[in-house]
């Protein structure tokens, strides 16, 4: 969600669903989905009919990486984490009782970075990478990998 925000920073004007799915690779159900998270949180709007689509409604400088986290359900944030495949297994529950406090450590480190990393500081850097890459990208045709 990050990648499509800054995306659509780039460009002028409204963005459609469409339009962010092609350069992403995915559906734009998926970037509708995705996206109406935002717009409850006030980050987004979208606008219908012909020259509608998506915008961002507020400064790059007052969106936190832990603002979009939030305003997208607190998804999981690692890939390893608890297991319950078998409730009630003795060497399930060793495992987790030992893990779990290294993961909500972990976890919360994290989320203590993410507060401190807005959009604006993400645009920054992305365009001092273009500046030193000497590309010239068209963010509305291609993706900047």
């Amino acid at each position: 969600m990050l990648h499509v925000l800054l995306h659509m920073a780039e460009m002028h004007g409204p963005v459609t669903s469409e339009t962010m799915a092609t350069i992403m690779g995915t559906n734009a159900v998926v970037i509708r989905r995705i996206m109406s998270g935002l717009r409850d949180a006030g980050m987004v709007r979208s606008t219908k009919g012909h020259g509608g689509g998506w915008t961002i409604e507020r400064d790059l400088a007052s969106v936190t990486l832990h603002d979009v986290y939030v305003a997208l359900d607190n998804p999981e944030l690692f890939a390893m984490s608890h297991r319950t495949d078998e409730p009630g297994c003795l060497v399930e529950e060793a495992v987790n009782a030992a893990l779990e406090a290294g993961f909500r450590e972990a976890e919360a480190l994290l989320l203590d970075r993410f507060a401190g990393v807005t959009l604006a500081e993400l645009s920054e850097d992305f365009h001092a990478r273009l500046v030193a890459s000497g590309k010239s990208i068209d963010l509305e045709k291609h993706h900047a990998a």
